[in-house]
């Protein structure tokens, strides 16, 4: 990883919020977990962390097929059962929470009668390969990624656009394993964390919508790789490497500015920004069912002295 003038900042974690032993799932053998973490019994594995209106935090269960709702003093209340793998969450600007579940495609949690509804379950007639993260545009547009088993065997993964409208383009179908996105500021470039390349993707938008000289914006390293992201106000990029316990903080340029290391376990998933000046950082650990958090407003201020 590249830094240019000082070795990247150091910001420590602490634990906002665990998974109750009442929600763990101990003993409880699941295909999903059979293949995504053959050998390992885990009770939980939580991931897509996304804030409401309200300040609540919505977190998902992939295996057990269970999103939770967190409150800010980190009560945990189970918003809904189903039969599926829910693996990314965001919720719009209107209040709407959409899932990108693994087994059936987009869907949205109806909070009020605590079910799923379907949004998008297939392209052409065919099934998506596994979706895994999504991104909301201002306008509406849905930004998902499906994953799938792809890796650099099988470099198929694909990005997606749902406009508000409900087209459906594939912006990219070579992805090496594509995971958690999002857009910079002027919504004219989308990132796109490739887990198994070990990178993040710059893809930059032509006018016409498409995208063109796709390329990589940062390399990492590890038996895993980058998961979910976020950016800031600032244009950073907030990078959670799903083996090496770290969220990595990269500069608009690219550069290594920062990183945030885990107080629990070293499986830092998804991110979101949180507080009354988004000024925290929320990192989902999932191998403990853990919430961290961590003061990125000191990130600013010791930036601000070098």
């Amino acid at each position: 990883m590249l830094y240019l003038e000082a070795p990247p900042r150091l910001i420590e974690t602490e634990i906002f919020s665990s998974m109750p032993d009442r929600f763990r799932r101990k003993g409880v053998r699941t295909e999903w977990a059979d293949a995504n973490r053959p050998g390992h019994p885990i009770d939980c594995f939580i991931e897509g962390p996304s804030f409401d209106a309200d300040g609540n935090l919505y977190i998902v269960d992939i295996p057990f097929g269970r999103i939770f709702r967190i409150a800010p003093d980190g009560t945990w209340s189970l918003a809904v059962e189903y039969d599926g793998w829910p693996n990314g969450l965001k919720i719009a600007t209107d209040g709407r929470i959409l899932v990108a579940d693994y087994r059936h495609g987009l869907m949205e949690l109806d909070v009020e009668a605590a079910r799923m509804q379907s949004v998008l379950t297939s392209r052409n007639s065919e099934s998506f390969r596994g979706c895994n993260d999504l991104h909301i545009a201002k306008n509406g547009d849905i930004f998902f990624t499906d994953q799938g088993q792809t890796g650099l065997h099988d470099p198929t993964g694909r990005v997606y656009r749902l406009s508000a409208s409900g087209r459906l383009d594939c912006l990219l179908s070579t992805g090496i394993s594509p995971n958690g996105l999002v857009l910079d500021a002027n919504e004219t470039v989308l990132f796109v964390a490739m887990t198994r390349d070990n990178a993040v993707w710059r893809l930059p938008f032509m006018r016409d919508g498409s995208v063109s000289k796709v390329g990589r914006f940062c390399s990492m390293f590890g038996a895993s790789g980058p998961d979910g992201v976020t950016m800031d106000d600032s244009g950073r990029l907030f990078v959670a490497h799903a083996s090496l316990g770290h969220v990595f903080v990269f500069a608009a340029n690219g550069e290594l500015i920062a990183r945030i290391k885990s107080c629990r376990g070293s499986t830092c998933t998804n991110v979101a920004i949180g507080g009354k000046r988004r000024d925290r950082l929320y990192i989902t650990e999932s191998a403990t069912g853990t919430v961290l958090v961590a003061d990125i407003g000191s990130l600013d201020a010791s930036l601000q002295r070098a």
